[in-house]
């Protein structure tokens, strides 16, 4: 599954995908199918993360945030690796200081995942990939799968 940066809505892409670039089925526009995190702000983080088939892990950062940016290739590369599997979003705090209220954060980076529209889990600190990988092994129901 795959979210449209426009409109927000969630497009399911056969593997593999077909010749030519897939367009949302509901604004037509071209779907990224890299798995890149994504930015999202308040509302349409929520919708998000209440209406995606598939896990979300969520950055809390700020650019000032020098562990934030360290995060950020790791991030990049679980997203290209997971793509249609586990959607990563992120959210910056300084632009968007309620919804970092609403969600409890003390302190960046903090990741939290989300699984059928609830939290499962949340870390702070930058990990390796590696245990990265292992904690959201753990935490999400049969793992991210495969590398699609």
């Amino acid at each position: 599954m795959f979210r449209c940066l426009p409109c927000g809505a969630f497009n399911r892409v056969p593997h593999p995908a077909p010749e030519g670039r897939p367009t949302c089925g509901r604004c037509q526009h071209a779907l990224d199918l890299t798995g890149e995190p994504q930015e999202v702000k308040g509302e349409a983080l929520w919708h998000a993360v209440n209406s995606s088939p598939v896990p979300v892990l969520l950055d809390l950062w700020a650019p000032w945030c020098a562990p934030c940016r360290a995060a950020a290739p790791l991030l990049d590369s679980l997203g290209r690796t997971h793509a249609g599997q586990l959607l990563v979003l992120k959210l910056n705090t300084d632009q968007d200081a309620p919804t970092a209220r609403q969600l409890g954060i003390q302190g960046i980076p903090t990741f939290i995942v989300f699984s059928g529209g609830q939290e499962v889990a949340r870390r702070s600190g930058v990990l390796p990939r590696a245990q990265m990988e292992r904690w959201l092994a753990s935490v999400l129901p049969g793992g991210v799968g495969a590398p699609a």
